[in-house]
């Protein structure tokens, strides 16, 4: 694991898996535990919070993923990979992305079934904890997806959002390891996006991949075409994340579909660079793209692979517009759910002697953790093993 070449060739080829840990997740154990069980899995890139204490979690993941890599391909995961790419995610004004949940817990009468934690998918909402006897929100776990607003009968849940500064962008474009940014912006902020991007442009050139995440409105095709004449010339692989229905991963194969419409939207307008789906991605998304043919076949001269056929045209026809790479975010999270339970679960017992036990530290839960994880890479990854 030596270089970034695989990433990069991935999004070329058509089989990018991007893990998105959140925007505003910041539970520092997990983000670390899903760092490594992703990478081990062969994960393309990392997607974190632009908050240095997350980046640090990640990065010390991707060392010991790195120090792991043998013992992965002997058991069959992340054959020949290289590790992922680090990107940070940055926000040019109100999005769902950056917000966090939050409630006064004396106001929650006694006698409530407390909807809101049931239905918390990553057990940010809890009442007397285990661990000191806390109540309401656990900010560091929140990523914002908002299923507890609607879940209280007595709406006494609110959320509050936060805007990226973009005087502080580009301290954590530069810190070490991280080589990708995501954008998020919505139709209409172009002003805004240009304040964002001149903030971190004088550093661009560190960049392997910029990313733009955009969900769908009036005018789309319009407002992307004026962001990419904004950014040229560009030397990184640029991606059009397509944020279908953001964080609702998780519930069911109704997501995907509004996913898979607006990339087919963003591919019909056929920007420079590359289309990913985001945004209620799942175990339904890739059967659902090979059934559409949206996933790309990968041509034999491309690979460098002598083709059966005596004759290659040259120049090759033209490729029909295909989806590069999924993002996957609350879905991959929660598939790992219980590996994580089960280190919260002994940090508490042991927690006289350790405050953090880590995922690499249990051999077993380890390779339990990349298995779940590398099933769902896999879905992607084994449309181009050879």
């Amino acid at each position: 694991m030596t270089d970034h070449i695989n990433p990069l060739r991935s999004l070329k080829e058509g089989h990018w898996f991007k893990l998105i840990c959140g925007a505003s997740f910041q539970h520092l154990p997990a983000v670390s535990s899903l760092t490594l069980a992703y990478t081990l899995a062969g994960a393309d890139c990392i997607d974190v919070a632009a908050d240095p204490a997350v980046i640090a979690a990640a990065q010390s993941a991707l060392q010991v993923a790195k120090n792991l890599a043998g013992d992965a391909e002997k058991r069959g995961f992340g054959k020949n990979a290289k590790p992922p790419l680090l990107m940070v995610s940055l926000n040019d004004g109100e999005d769902p992305h950056f917000r966090k949940a939050e409630f006064n817990p004396t106001e929650c009468p006694t006698n409530c079934d407390r909807p809101c934690e049931k239905i918390c998918p990553v057990q940010a909402i809890v009442f007397n904890g285990i661990k000191d006897d806390f109540s309401g929100v656990v900010s560091q776990k929140c990523y914002g997806c908002g299923r507890c607003l609607p879940a209280c009968p007595y709406d006494i849940i609110y959320t509050r959002s936060y805007v990226s500064t973009p005087g502080a962008i580009a301290p954590l474009v530069m810190s070490t390891g991280v080589n990708a940014v995501e954008i998020h912006t919505k139709v209409g902020r172009l002003t805004e996006f240009k304040r964002l991007w001149q903030a971190i442009s004088p550093w661009s050139g560190s960049l392997k991949v910029v990313s733009i995440s955009c969900p769908d409105g009036d005018n789309l095709t319009d407002y992307l075409h004026a962001i990419s004449d904004l950014i040229a010339p560009i030397n990184s692989a640029l991606i059009w994340q397509t944020d279908g229905r953001p964080m609702s991963g998780d519930i069911g194969d109704g997501t995907t579909h509004a996913a898979v419409k607006l990339a087919q939207k963003v591919l019909a307008a056929k920007l420079p660079g590359y289309v990913q789906l985001a945004g209620g991605t799942n175990s339904y998304t890739v059967a659902k793209l090979k059934a559409m043919g949206l996933v790309r076949k990968v041509r034999s001269e491309e690979l460098g692979v002598k083709s059966k056929e005596s004759f290659i045209p040259f120049p090759p026809p033209p490729l029909p517009p295909s989806i590069s790479g999924i993002a996957y975010g609350s879905y991959a999270r929660v598939l790992l759910s219980p590996i994580l339970e089960q280190l919260e679960t002994k940090e508490v017992n042991k927690a006289s002697v350790k405050s953090t036990v880590r995922l690499e530290e249990d051999e077993v839960l380890l390779w339990q953790a990349v298995e779940l994880a590398y099933s769902l890479v896999s879905q992607l990854k084994s449309q181009q093993e050879r």
